[in-house]
């Protein structure tokens, strides 16, 4: 699942028909939980999850799954060059990190010639909005250029949720500085049959401005 309105791989086809994921080494990065690399591991695919939070995958480990699980930094891939096929990163380790140039310049480099990374993130004009499902999250009430980054303290100061915002400028930038190339930005609409509404998710919203924006990067196959 790419993000909250739903579009799902099956649907969606991002990484490349279903069919021809079988045998292909992918790296999911941010993997949390892991639940993308198990849906690849079905289709006959090789994943490997990676998430900087012990914790997360420590789940990962409790669900299950005959696949590798890889504490580590997105930033300093614990991976040689091309050693993948494809990679994805669903809201995972891109909208948290400060340098996510770095991210996609070691993605850039574990790929092999020719592959595929697709990422989902909030779509950035989501930043000018305040998190409301409601009327009143449809008024702008922040700059889109203000990058200065969200942050929950616990009560002794202490950061304990970070994300930080790019515009969808620097999102491309830093994909083209990484020696990606950007072949598609997907803006999924909010389908009718989802009606569910958390935090500043709604039909309402969904149905008026867009809240992921999916970046389908290739490597080229000239081998850099």
């Amino acid at each position: 699942m790419w993000g909250p309105e739903g579009l799902d791989e099956v649907e969606a086809e991002l990484l490349g028909p279903p069919e021809e994921l079988k045998g292909k080494d992918v790296l999911e990065i941010g993997a949390g939980a892991a639940q993308c690399s198990r849906w690849l591991a079905a289709q006959g695919a090789r994943p490997v999850a990676l998430d900087l939070s012990h914790r997360q995958l420590q789940h990962a480990l409790r669900i299950g799954g005959s696949f590798p699980l890889v504490c580590a930094d997105a930033g300093a891939l614990p991976f040689a060059d091309a050693s993948f096929d494809l990679a994805c990163s669903a809201y995972g380790a891109l909208p948290f990190v400060a340098d996510p140039a770095l991210v996609l310049r070691e993605v850039h480099r574990v790929l092999r010639p020719g592959g595929r990374f697709v990422f989902s993130a909030t779509h950035p004009i989501r930043w000018a909005f305040p998190d409301e499902p409601g009327p009143e999250g449809l008024t702008v009430s922040a700059s889109y250029f203000d990058r200065t980054p969200y942050v929950e303290q616990d009560d002794d100061g202490r950061a304990v949720y970070v994300e930080h915002h790019r515009t969808l400028g620097d999102r491309i930038r830093d994909i083209v500085a990484s020696g990606l190339r950007l072949v598609d930005l997907v803006e999924p609409e909010w389908p009718s049959w989802n009606t569910a509404e958390w935090g500043g998710w709604s039909p309402l919203r969904g149905n008026l401005i867009p809240g992921t924006a999916i970046y389908v990067c290739e490597r080229d196959l000239r081998q850099d």
